[in-house]
């Protein structure tokens, strides 16, 4: 069982008021999406040798958006439930769950600048892969204090699956190494990414 830390979870407020609760998730992401630069990171996405079923570039935007929102209002019904609830066990779980919640937030908010920014993909997979299981044991626990926000995280535990698949197989399939994706033109002002499926 996990334990809840206040000194590594969000304040109160976050999980008390929904529209804090649904735009903090959505605000961080879009700012992060925002800061890796994002014409640059389509053109990494693209010049990377990729696994089956890679979705185009323009689907991870709207994507990451819809879940964002849905994990905020999973964290807001799931807390406010738990401080509502008689049950003391439930209490403690949505307490428990704010940690998570937390841990869970700043993982998935690290794995783009690692990915992408850093081009470390060992380092992003390890990443994405300890932040699908602290989703998975997070959808467990707050499913116990409320089923409604249990269901709510399933959908992003799905695409956490689904992205952690495309983290590993890009990474394979590039021999882990990003730094020869890259090639500068000219002065160097300029870079310009090389599309393996042309070589």
């Amino acid at each position: 069982m996990t334990t809840y830390i206040p000194s590594l979870t969000l304040p109160d407020i976050v999980f008390k008021h929904p529209a804090a609760a649904i735009l903090l998730p959505v605000v961080a992401g879009t700012a992060i999406g925002y800061s890796t630069r994002p014409k640059e990171t389509q053109q990494t996405y693209l010049a990377l040798r990729q696994p089956p079923l890679r979705p185009p570039p323009q689907v991870f935007g709207p994507v990451w958006t819809a879940l964002y929102g849905a994990m905020g209002y999973a964290a807001y019904r799931a807390y406010t439930t738990g401080l509502h609830s008689v049950d003391g066990r439930k209490l403690a779980l949505a307490q428990h769950g704010a940690t998570l919640y937390t841990i869970q937030l700043a993982l998935n908010l690290i794995w783009m600048p690692l990915f992408f920014r850093m081009k470390r993909p060992i380092e992003a997979t390890v990443d994405i892969v300890a932040l699908t299981g602290v989703v998975g044991y997070l959808t467990y626990i707050w499913g116990q204090v409320d089923e409604v926000a249990g269901w709510t995280l399933v959908p992003y535990l799905g695409w956490l699956g689904f992205a952690t698949y495309l983290s590993a197989g890009t990474g394979y399939l590039n021999n882990w190494n990003f730094e020869g994706k890259e090639k500068l033109q000219g002065d160097g002002a300029d870079t310009k990414f090389v599309n393996e499926k042309s070589q």
